[in-house]
């Protein structure tokens, strides 16, 4: 069992690997997915030592915070969780609008805390943000209900440093999620100093970049997804990555570990991200993400792998 770090100043102490759960009952965002199966998956986290559970309401649309909750329930060691949900999307007949008013984040909360069957949530994000809320008001709402005890800590996530450092007034916010990986670096500029200087946490999403960090695929592969159009799988750019990819396999040969571990290791040694939040399709994958909290990198080996993708 793997020591537990805390994230940021939260209060919230968990397993560096938690569990992302977009596909325990994300039927809106993958084909072809098995209820049992994604059950299964949180069942192999929760009895393998992971205890960072991290869904949203979106996810289903809120089926995942169902399925999660139907675990928690059945194994009964709610106390021993960090279950993290996320709210923001409003329905209006088809159409989709981010809502941060306080009013419709105080309903997200009670709802969530209903299809997850708990008193409390241990970190609530604002999942996009939207036009019109100053988002200081916005946490501060959240900032009520973590005085109510229905939440623990407040997160946010997919804001610009702008809309974190408004967020952030009063010093509420705990924590940010946000993309990054070896590819995708825009956080390092201005997000990750504000995070390491003001003692947040940041929660990276996509950290293996869809796959590609994972060290699979070849210039013959083809994607009949979301990749297909994504610019990290497109032409040239997609075979420039896929030679990193190849310099990064090789450290990893060299140390005997798989290439995805040794980028999420990667990750935990960087001020400023304590946690990691991988997703699964199989239970096998969640057993195997945890191989990440074996492996430590040299600061010639990190830099090295920092070189690369400069």
């Amino acid at each position: 069992m793997s020591k537990k770090v805390e994230l940021g100043t939260s209060g919230l102490f968990v397993n560096p690997i938690g569990l992302g759960t977009n596909a325990v009952g994300g039927h809106n965002l993958f084909n072809n997915l098995d209820e049992e199966t994604g059950k299964e998956l949180v069942r192999t986290g929760l009895s393998e030592g992971i205890n960072f559970l991290d869904t949203a309401f979106i996810y289903g649309p809120e089926h995942s915070e169902r399925l999660v909750g139907e675990i928690v329930k059945e194994t009964g060691n709610r106390e021993d969780l960090v279950i993290a949900t996320k709210a923001a999307h409003r329905f209006e007949g088809s159409e989709v609008k981010m809502d941060n008013s306080p009013a419709f984040l105080k309903q997200s909360v009670d709802d969530a805390l209903r299809r997850l069957q708990t008193d409390y949530i241990d970190l609530f994000y604002i999942h996009f943000p939207d036009e019109h809320t100053p988002k200081d008001e916005a946490v501060g709402a959240l900032k009520e209900l973590k005085d109510a005890g229905k939440i623990r800590s407040i997160g946010v996530s997919n804001f610009s440093i702008e809309q974190l450092k408004e967020a952030n007034k009063d010093g509420y916010v705990d924590v940010l999620q946000g993309e990054y990986n070896l590819f995708t670096r825009d956080a390092e500029r201005d997000v990750l100093p504000y995070i390491v200087e003001n003692k947040l946490s940041f929660i990276p999403y996509f950290p293996l970049a869809a796959g590609l960090l994972g060290g699979k695929y070849t210039k013959d592969t083809t994607f009949d997804d979301i990749r297909a159009n994504h610019p990290l799988f497109k032409g040239d750019s997609f075979e420039r990555n896929l030679e990193k990819v190849e310099a990064l396999k090789e450290i990893a040969a060299s140390k005997g570990v798989e290439t995805a571990h040794l980028t999420l290791a990667w990750y935990l040694q960087k001020d400023g991200i304590d946690a990691l939040i991988p997703g699964a399709k199989r239970p096998d994958q969640v057993s195997n993400n945890l191989k990440t909290l074996d492996v430590s990198l040299t600061a010639e080996e990190w830099k090295a792998i920092d070189e690369i993708f400069k």
